[in-house]
This record gives C-alpha cells, structure tokens and sequence, in this order.
C-alpha cells in the first residue's frame, strides 16, 4: 500500500482508499471510528444496498467499505458526504467529519493541540529543529520522513496533517502571545533541501510579522546558555494555571506542579534574554535566507 501527498493510500488492487488507518493503541479515537462505522453499515442496511453498490455508487471499492464500517479505516470528509448524500443520511453522516478528523490524528498531538487552543500565551524554545508551530508542511514532511525506525507513509501524513492542523493557533481571536526561540543551527540545518529550508524561513518571516509572535535566535557563538538542558515550552492558560515540558527534566512529560514550572519558566526567560531581539532575530534569518 502507498500513500499520495493528499493521504489517500492505494490497494494492491489500485483502489483508491481514502482516509488513514486506524490507531490500535489509541483506544479513544479507534472507538469513535467504529462507532461511525457502525452507523455508515446501519444506513446502508436501512436502504437496502449491498457494499459492493453502496461503494459503487460513492466511488469506492467494496473493500474500503468493509474498512470503514469495521472501524478500520477513518473515512475522509468526501466519503463522508458521498455517503450521507447516497443513504439520504440528511446530515447525519457528514456531521461526523470532525471528529474523524480530530480521530485521524495521534492522541498525543490531539491532546497537545487541545492544550494550545486553550492557551492564551506560549513560550517555546527549540534546539534541534523548528518548532511545529513554525513549520511549513514539506518541514513537516521531511522531518518525520527522516525518522528512525521510520514511520509508515500513512504514519508520516497523519502526523503532518496533524501538525499543520495545529498551526491554525495563528488564526484565533483574540490572539494568544506566542514567544519562539530558534537555535542559529536550526537555520542552518537543511533539511528536506536547500529549497525547503529555503521556504522554512520565508515563513519565519512572515510569521514574525505577526503583533502576537516573537521569533528570536540564539546565536551558536553565546557564551551563556541557559538551554542546555534540551528543549521547552511553557502554556498559559486564561484561568491563571499553566503546563509545561522540558527535554532534559522531569521524565519530558507536561507538569503542572508550581514548583516545577517555576523552573521551567525561569529557563525560558533567561534563554529569551541571551538570544538575539525580536527585530535583531529577523534581520538575522534574512541574512541567512540571503545565505541560503
């Protein structure tokens, strides 16, 4: 089975198969899609179409049917409405396409993208490479293709979508302050090709056009560095109480405990203050586009 760029992956029989596996070990998100699944099944019964007629008359194979009534596979939001509109559904199937959207993605990224919509202020800091937030989707792409043992091509467009998702943060309103910090290396660093670092930071321009988005860059000549530890990033949230998460302490799970943040925070600001200024920081990625 291969996977295009748009997430449709592809049968040994050439069928396409829209849509993504189905997590096993994500619980939650497989129970949503069998529940989805069984009612697809339960329509279909109801107007009397085999799955081999209910698939040609929405432009699938009967295998993919089977899929997704068996929970198997999470349909895209074009099945969705192909089905809703061929079992005369009246919305009851297309109403679905959130959460097999939200289902599609792993329940890691889907908990982390719940706690940034929440947040009215974040602070990052990243060591390695550009934080997912900043990332354009061929970063994405390429950064998770790089991974070893490697993910799947389903896997790597999951996570993708999920990231890109994510970064729908910039569009809320009221807007929440967001604080980046990006290690000179991270600039450097080409992957995915010259022209994709190349779009990387063009991006990084804009974004840090934005009156709710600093971006800032550590130079690699620092003499100090309070970020030796790995990566950060602290949330805030609007009722006072905050989550944060450090590379290098506290096992990199989210902490909430006072104590622990307070540390987390106390990094951040130091890292902040030795890199380079908002407006230094983007002259500095210009330069390193011109570079590039």
């Amino acid at each position: 089975m291969s996977v295009d760029e748009a997430g449709t992956a592809r049968g040994n029989d050439g069928t396409d198969e829209p849509g993504w596996e189905v997590d096993p070990d994500d619980e939650p998100g497989a129970a949503v899609v069998a529940s989805v699944g069984r009612q697809i099944k339960a329509w279909r019964e109801a107007a009397g179409m085999r799955a081999g007629e209910f698939g040609a008359a929405i432009g699938y194979g009967e295998d993919l049917v089977y899929k997704v009534e068996g929970g198997r596979r999470i349909p895209r939001p074009e099945f969705l409405d192909k089905a809703d509109t061929v079992l005369g559904a009246g919305g009851k199937l297309a109403m679905f396409k959130k959460e097999m959207a939200e289902a599609r993605y792993p329940k890691k990224v889907r908990e982390l993208a719940k706690l940034e919509a929440r947040a009215v202020e974040l602070s990052a800091y990243g060591s390695h490479n550009f934080h997912g937030l900043l990332q354009t989707e061929e970063y994405a792409r390429a950064l998770f293709g790089m991974r070893r043992p490697a993910f799947s091509p389903d896997e790597v467009e999951r996570l993708v979508a999920a990231r890109v998702a994510r970064q729908s943060i910039f569009n809320r309103s009221p807007a929440p302050e967001l604080s980046f910090v990006q290690e000179e290396v991270t600039l450097r660093r080409h992957l995915g090709g010259r022209m994709v670092l190349r779009r990387q930071l063009q991006r990084l321009l804009q974004l840090g056009q934005f009156r709710n988005v600093e971006i800032q860059v550590m130079p690699t000549g620092r003499d100090d560095h309070a970020g030796m530890g790995g990566e950060m990033q602290v949330l805030k949230f609007g009722d006072g109480s905050a989550v944060g998460r450090s590379e290098g302490d506290f096992g990199s799970r989210p902490i909430a405990d006072p104590k622990h943040l307070r540390i987390i925070e106390l990094r951040c600001g130091i890292i902040r203050a030795q890199a380079l200024t908002p407006r230094e920081s983007l002259a500095f990625i210009e330069q390193v586009l011109g570079e590039t």
